[in-house]
């Protein structure tokens, strides 16, 4: 990742943060430590990896932080950072002071995250990445997986209100990239880019202008969206989802009686 500005980001980023937490390890995952990340297009995705979890005062002065380097900088609006203690990072269900959304909230480290954290995570400042983060089975990985499938976007695609969320890009987005992802993982093990889980959709035979419009949107300049092409994009981006999403499901989850 060589773009100037995201790197100008990180480093106020940081220099703001160790003067609250002086400790601190900075590590990123996702695209920007994958190697797909788009500047302003893509999350910026970090750990901050501490001695001790933030204190309520701490936390307040984090995001005093994260309020000032985004002054300014319509690139920190997409900047999300976890606050994990070294004795919480072997628990996979506890929850840590996040920036998230331009706001503290509270997160999960999950199997995913550590997995991409492990397998190419980049150290921005501090330890590295196998000297405190225990690692995740291909077990532990499937069975987040497919939970989030079963829990999580299959009643969201059968729920009524999913046909207005589906008017919006990132549920668009998601909708699709993440059942493609989600075959590559349980199939082989393999974390996949967003950029190739385009190539997976094209080889299942999704939605071809769909997939070109989330690619468009991802790397090239894309025109406004009519509303007419959003409620299209929306309805032919559910039916698709709810067939992947609910055969990946009858695939890992024989017996279940769940069928795309």
């Amino acid at each position: 990742m060589d773009d100037s500005a995201t790197l100008a980001l990180i480093d106020r980023f940081l220099r703001g943060i160790r003067e609250v937490l002086p400790g601190v390890t900075l590590w990123a995952h996702g695209s920007l430590a994958g190697g797909d990340y788009r500047p302003g297009r893509s999350d910026l995705d970090l750990i901050a990896v501490t001695d001790l979890p933030p204190t309520p005062q701490q936390e307040r002065r984090l995001a005093a932080v994260h309020h000032a380097v985004a002054h300014g900088d319509p690139l920190a609006a997409k900047l999300h950072c976890s606050y994990v203690a070294v004795p919480e990072l072997a628990d996979t269900a506890l929850t840590h002071t996040t920036w998230a959304h331009e706001e503290l909230t509270r997160r999960s480290v999950t199997p995913v995250t550590r997995r991409e954290l492990a397998s190419f995570g980049a150290v921005l400042h501090g330890r590295p990445v196998a000297s405190v983060l225990p690692p995740v089975t291909d077990e532990e990985l499937a069975e987040f997986i497919l939970g989030d499938l079963e829990g999580f976007w299959l009643p969201a695609l059968d729920h009524p209100d999913h046909t207005e969320y589906m008017r919006h890009d990132i549920w668009v987005d998601l909708a699709l990239l993440t059942p493609a992802r989600a075959a590559v993982t349980l199939r082989t093990g393999r974390l996949i880019t967003k950029g190739e889980a385009l190539e997976v959709l094209r080889s299942w035979d999704a939605p071809p202008e769909v997939v070109a419009d989330i690619e468009e949107r991802r790397y090239g300049s894309p025109a406004p969206a009519t509303e007419g092409w959003t409620v299209r994009r929306g309805r032919l981006a559910r039916d698709f989802a709810r067939t992947a999403v609910g055969g990946l499901i009858a695939e890992f989850r024989p017996g279940t009686g769940t069928h795309p």
